[in-house]
């Protein structure tokens, strides 16, 4: 990277945070460490209502980084929810002593959102259960700190499901309904914020709350997709639906570009349950259909394969090797492509879960395919948010970004279907303001294995290059939070940015739940 050269006294505001390293462009480092002060009163307090404060190395150290392993932090202190009365006399003394309290759930936060630089680090998932199901009217009453392949697992037992949720269930409800959560089915049904009916929230300043669209209607509308700034999501009421098993059809695609036009073509048909887009870098591009029920299944294939521009799996081998045998220098992507299709496609169709050429538990699937072929110590994953007319070229132009820093990638790409009576909870979110019927996001991540080793920093400028693409295009971003605290007022504007602001420093004075993600 070419650091540029800066006159003495003359160096600009830096224009990631104030806490960014002067004079290297757009590096962060990890928000302040906040210090103790009145700790030890703080925690007198709660240990004399009653509630445990765990304050050695080993329980702290358990929470020292989040699934994007960039950022590390500790927190002075350990609390693990038990019940919303619990949480609001944790926030209430908070504000009281000013000590920052950072919320986790499945801590599977990129940027170091669900990371504690000092204060309290409160572990929501000890409020884990199944409240109540209503088979009638389709709902189900869950705590905050439950993890989505629980949730599967319990409404399985009575023949239900879950409708939209992250495709790494290892993620909380409450934190995913904080951030919004992308299904493959969400160009269908909306984001998991969609599904939510009610909520009840512990504010900042520890009352508890129930709150919908009928009831306590502002605070409903800041707490979905609020990153944490609001409240604390302890229980919710989410619409959930019967289960159905899966059909799935793959279709290849050399051009990103082809494959863009048919999924949103697709998704405005509304001819299919399930879509997106998965790429190892820009040689094997997969489109995913689904659907939940053979006639659907059918429809599709009488009146839209034909229209595809894609190809089934065969046809599309012969054509790669068309392309690579006469260019024996390309041979190792070659060799690369086929070891991740062997090792993909059986997690992906696994043996035990088909039936009939039917999937079966596609929560399973999906979730523990992520995790295996994209886990790593490093979870490097900068996204674009963008409205459908500008999708293509924001994928085009990160996909020529990745090209430049890393040798391997993939690419995966989802529509959002939006609610216009939901435009309110949409406000400070990822949901970019001048998408109008669908938002289209794109998850950039290079593939990353223990024979490469990459600083920090080269990550960091990976990252920091995908988001000034959005800078430049004015699209948006998956996840507000970190880093990308200070691009929002470029993408979002001073007006609605300042009002939040203003919203938040009413709700919590002393600014203390989940500083720094934002505000």
């Amino acid at each position: 990277m070419e650091i540029p050269v800066i006159e003495k006294g003359q160096l600009p505001p830096c224009p990631v945070a104030a806490d960014a390293l002067q004079g290297i462009p757009r590096q962060q480092t990890n928000a302040g460490l906040w210090h103790g002060e009145n700790w030890r009163s703080f925690v007198g307090e709660l240990q004399a209502a009653g509630i445990e404060v765990r304050e050695d190395r080993g329980s702290r150290g358990i929470y020292v980084t989040d699934a994007g392993g960039l950022a590390h932090g500790l927190p002075h202190g350990v609390m693990l929810a038990q019940d919303a009365q619990q949480v609001a006399m944790l926030m209430m003394k908070a504000q009281h002593y000013r000590i920052p309290v950072t919320t986790r759930g499945g801590g599977l936060t990129t940027e170091g959102e669900a990371v504690a630089y000092g204060g309290m680090l409160l572990d929501m998932t000890g409020m884990c259960h199944l409240l109540s199901v209503d088979k009638k009217a389709l709902t189900a009453r869950v705590q905050g700190g439950m993890l989505w392949h629980r949730l599967a697992e319990l409404l399985r037992i009575d023949g239900l499901d879950y409708i939209s949720a992250p495709l790494n269930l290892a993620s909380s409800v409450g934190g995913t309904l904080g951030v919004g959560g992308i299904d493959v089915n969400s160009a269908r049904y909306g984001c998991s914020a969609d599904q939510a009916l009610a909520l009840q929230v512990v504010t900042p300043t520890g009352d508890i709350v129930e709150c919908s669209d009928d009831q306590n209607v502002e605070l409903f509308q800041r707490v979905l997709l609020g990153y944490g700034q609001f409240g604390i999501i302890t229980e919710a009421t989410l619409k959930i639906r019967n289960y159905t098993p899966m059909r799935m059809h793959y279709f290849f695609y050399h051009s990103l570009r082809a494959a863009i036009d048919d999924l949103m073509m697709l998704d405005q048909r509304g001819v299919c349950d399930y879509t997106g887009i998965l790429t190892l870098m820009d040689k094997a591009i997969t489109l995913l259909v689904g659907f939940d029920t053979p006639e659907r299944e059918q429809d599709f294939r009488h009146i839209m394969i034909s229209r595809l521009r894609g190809c089934r799996e065969k046809k599309f081998a012969l054509r790669l090797l068309g392309y690579y045998l006469p260019r024996p220098w390309r041979w190792r992507q070659l060799r690369f492509l086929l070891r991740w299709k062997q090792a993909l496609f059986p997690d992906l169709l696994p043996a035990h879960h088909m039936q009939k050429g039917v999937l079966h538990d596609r929560s399973a699937v999906f979730s523990r395919a992520v995790w295996k072929h994209w886990g790593h110590k490093h979870m490097v994953i900068p996204d674009l948010a963008a409205s459908k007319e500008k999708f293509i070229t924001a994928v085009e132009r990160g996909n020529a970004v990745c090209k430049k820093y890393f040798p391997y990638y993939t690419l995966y790409c989802v529509g959002i279907k939006l609610r216009p009576e939901h435009q309110p909870h949409y406000e400070l979110s990822a949901i970019p303001p001048d998408a109008t019927g669908w938002s289209y996001g794109c998850e950039f991540e290079p593939i990353l294995d223990d024979e490469r080793h990459y600083s920090r920093d080269y990550l960091q400028s990976f990252k920091n290059a995908i988001y000034d693409i959005g800078v430049d295009m004015g699209t948006s971003y998956y996840r507000f939070g970190g880093m990308m605290k200070a691009y929002i007022r470029r993408a979002l504007g001073d007006a609605v940015v300042d009002k939040h602001l203003a919203w938040k420093r009413a709700a919590d004075p002393a600014m203390i739940l989940n500083r720094d993600v934002i505000f």
